[in-house]
């Protein structure tokens, strides 16, 4: 296996600019209550985003780009040329060329100023999406749906870990290209084409970290 020499942290801020739509458990099935609730923490109760989400989006919008999602499968060809096995892993493909994946994404909690704000006002937005019956125009079947309300900034950090040989800076262009793509085109969560989960990114330069350089 190569020798892993350093690292590229990447550090951003993710301002909801609608309220976004990350899924937690059902809210049961009592009479007019809530469907589809957000994820939050068990112990303070916040909502966050989870890196698994964040880093299957920036997959997705990059191999949707680059054309290498055969049968909307995830890409598994394992080249160490692909915009995606190196950085994210080769799906179901143990003797990829570019080895094992790169990234790791954290989850996303509040910012420290937002969390300030949060605390004075806790709430979550509801929202209903109805099946339109085209011959009355009238809304059926209304599903009641929570969402992190529209403001709401959190703090965001992944890690790439680079081998000998690997191309860095290609990496962290593609990711950043990813990220711009979600932010102008597209959105974060569920229900993004019902106006759902647009997001504004804050990207701070990222940062070369060498391993031997590391120590508590």
């Amino acid at each position: 296996m190569a020798k892993w020499t350093h690292v590229v942290e990447m550090k951003f801020e993710i301002e909801l600019v609608d309220g976004m739509r990350i899924g937690g458990a059902g809210g049961g099935l009592e009479i007019g209550g809530v469907d589809l609730t957000a994820i939050k923490d068990p112990l303070s109760g916040q909502p966050y985003v989870p890196g698994s989400s964040l880093k299957g989006k920036l997959r997705s919008t990059l191999e949707k780009e680059h054309g290498l999602s055969p049968n909307g499968k995830p890409c598994g060809c394992g080249k160490l040329s692909c915009h995606v096995c190196p950085v994210f892993g080769a799906h179901m493909n143990m003797r990829a060329e570019c080895g094992p994946s790169r990234l790791t994404v954290r989850d996303a909690h509040f910012t420290k100023g937002y969390l300030k704000v949060w605390k004075q006002n806790p709430v979550f937005e509801v929202k209903a999406e109805n099946i339109i019956d085209r011959n009355r125009g009238t809304a059926e079947h209304p599903r009641w749906q929570e969402r992190v309300p529209a403001g709401a900034i959190f703090q965001a950090e992944m890690v790439l870990k680079v081998l000998e040989g690997d191309q860095d800076d290609r990496m962290v262009a593609d990711l950043k290209n990813a990220l711009a793509i979600v932010q102008r085109c597209d959105s974060l969560g569920a229900g993004g084409s019902r106006g759902s989960g647009r997001i504004a990114i804050r990207l701070r330069p990222p940062e070369k970290v060498a391993l031997a350089s590391l120590t508590l």
